[in-house]
């Protein structure tokens, strides 16, 4: 019999966060803060200009996240190709506000994100 009892405590929705954050009785005031923190998604945004693929990874490896790219991105054979970005809610939002300081075309997918967000969540 395990003393601590570890279990896994499925976390898909900012509700379902607030709820267990609460359910272990932390401080109301900080329930705001770590919600978001505890919900992780996988984003697929598809064609996407290599280059700015490669923006996009490495400003989300700078907020703790991933980003999949294709493996050959760096010799840049195709145009564009599918990405998966990987986080938390936080590092998500994050990541729009970053995108959004850079050229017209990735801020174009910081908008498209930061819309695909809103509307999720």
């Amino acid at each position: 019999m395990s003393k601590y009892n570890p279990s896994v405590v499925n976390v898909e929705t900012l509700d379902d966060a607030r709820v267990e954050i609460q359910k272990i009785g932390s401080d109301p005031e900080s329930i705001e803060i770590m919600a978001p923190k505890a919900v992780s998604k996988v984003i697929k945004l598809e064609n996407i200009v290599l280059q700015d693929a490669i923006i996009i990874k490495q400003d989300m490896l700078s907020l703790g996240g991933e980003v999949a790219i294709p493996r050959d991105a760096f010799e840049l054979r195709e145009d564009s190709s599918d990405i998966l970005i990987m986080g938390t809610l936080r590092q998500l939002r994050e990541l729009v506000e970053k995108l959004n300081r850079h050229h017209p075309r990735v801020k174009a997918i910081s908008k498209e994100l930061s819309v695909f967000l809103s509307d999720i969540y």
